[in-house]
């Protein structure tokens, strides 16, 4: 199979939007980003992938922590301003959690430290140890087939 097929194929797995972001030195960078997972509830993991390409690559490696946001539906500019889709010469306001850069109003904010590193293929996947969590009611954005969506409440409770 080639490289778009596979692409098309996982694209019907519907994932939430996440943007990932760290701080070196000072220096706070996000991208938005849909490999993410729970992995354990004991001790608590989380993995995210990030591609080899991405700068936030080795700025994780270089901090050892990460933070990740899980966008609210109402925050699809901000997804599309971290897959680099809306272009801006203004910084990006980051909520700080304790210090830590994260997205203001997201659904969900963790602050992880990176326990292990793991390359596999053009990715490397971080487990990362949550350290500090929010969380808040809403409904969460979406990505399938290479669109943005939101949930249809109508089969919400089935």
């Amino acid at each position: 199979m080639d490289s778009r097929e596979f692409r098309n194929a996982m694209g019907k797995f519907a994932t939430g939007v996440t943007v990932i972001s760290t701080d070196v030195e000072g220096n706070y960078h996000g991208m938005t980003a849909n490999g993410f997972m729970s992995i354990s509830l004991d001790p608590t993991l989380i993995a995210i992938s990030i591609g080899e390409r991405a700068q936030t690559l080795k700025l994780i490696q270089e901090s050892k922590r990460f933070g990740v946001s899980i966008l609210e539906k109402n925050q699809l500019d901000i997804s599309r301003r971290f897959a680099g889709q809306i272009p801006s010469d203004e910084a990006f306001q980051f909520d700080l959690l304790n210090g830590f850069p994260l997205v203001e109003d997201a659904l969900v904010q963790i602050v992880c430290r990176v326990e292990q590193e793991i390359v596999a293929g053009d990715h490397t996947i971080f487990l990362g140890q949550p350290e500090q969590l929010y969380v808040k009611d809403g409904e969460p954005l979406l990505f399938s087939n290479g669109q943005y969506a939101t949930l249809n409440r109508q089969y919400a409770t089935l």
